[in-house]
């Protein structure tokens, strides 16, 4: 009876040693799904029109912000799951006074979610969400579930030089605000001239970015509804409503991939291959 205890133990331990890592520059902490939902903090909450399962849904979750404490307003944090997708969100935005609330989901392993849509895998055992995400336009790309690390990093421009545009472009320029849509809406899942932390999507540059194999009028068809362009049902590439990126984002972001096309590096051009 005793070893069928240790047996039973350490079969089941891995589904409450579901880790969660934290990284606030000097201090690193780790929560498992046991610690989390005994929180005094946790609450039931109710998101309509969820981004990954495309419905209502109900989860046990923690406020967000209560999770980092040291992170100040001025601090880009990375938000990395275990599929490849690097969400860079800002701490101003977790901040925001508009209305809009993050929330750490939290898959209780008695009670797991479903699987998501048309996937194998599912979107625990922990996953960002927000209530009254409009509020703040918060976008798809500000969902990232499977996650396993928060990490505080320094602005993704100063990180990885390679995709800014020419510093000589006046700061009114369009592409300006382009580079900042395409941190924004694109860089969670898409490397450009080999430079980002995701690895889920191809590169959007090298060895040829989508305005020059797809053209401006298909890229637009794409962003909006990638289905209507090539379907697919184990496509991941969300589509992009006017409501999360508008028509003068959109064409600013077009824009910035034109101005990123006479900007490769040739050495990456030639040993840089786009991720499948």
């Amino acid at each position: 009876m005793r070893w069928f205890l240790i047996w039973l133990v350490c079969c089941t331990a891995p589904v409450w040693a579901a880790q969660l890592t934290i990284e606030l520059g000097v201090t690193t902490r780790s929560f498992d799904s046991a610690q989390l939902l005994a929180r005094s903090d946790v609450r039931e909450i109710e998101i309509p029109a969820d981004v990954a399962f495309k419905r209502t849904m109900r989860y046990r979750a923690v406020p967000l912000r209560a999770l980092l404490a040291g992170a100040g307003p001025e601090d880009h944090l990375l938000f990395v799951a275990a599929d490849g997708f690097s969400a860079p969100i800002p701490m101003s935005l977790i901040d925001n006074r508009r209305g809009s609330s993050a929330w750490l989901a939290i898959e209780d392993p008695a009670h797991p979610w479903p699987p998501l849509p048309g996937k194998a895998q599912g979107a625990g055992p922990f996953y960002v969400v927000w209530t009254q995400p409009g509020l703040a336009g918060i976008g798809p790309e500000r969902w990232p579930y499977q996650l396993a690390a928060i990490r505080r990093q320094a602005p993704p421009a100063d990180r990885f030089p390679m995709l800014a545009p020419d510093p000589a472009l006046s700061a009114k320029d369009p592409v300006w605000r382009g580079f900042a849509v395409f941190q924004a809406q694109c860089l969670a899942c898409h490397t450009l001239n080999g430079g980002g932390d995701a690895q889920l999507g191809p590169d959007l540059n090298l060895p040829h970015g989508p305005t020059e194999y797809l053209g401006d009028a298909f890229l637009r068809l794409y962003l909006r509804d990638p289905q209507a362009l090539r379907r697919w049902p184990q496509a991941r590439m969300p589509g992009f409503a006017v409501e999360v990126l508008p028509e003068g984002d959109l064409d600013a972001l077009l824009a910035y991939l034109h101005h990123m096309t006479a900007r490769k590096s040739p050495a990456q051009a030639r040993t840089s291959p786009a991720r499948p």
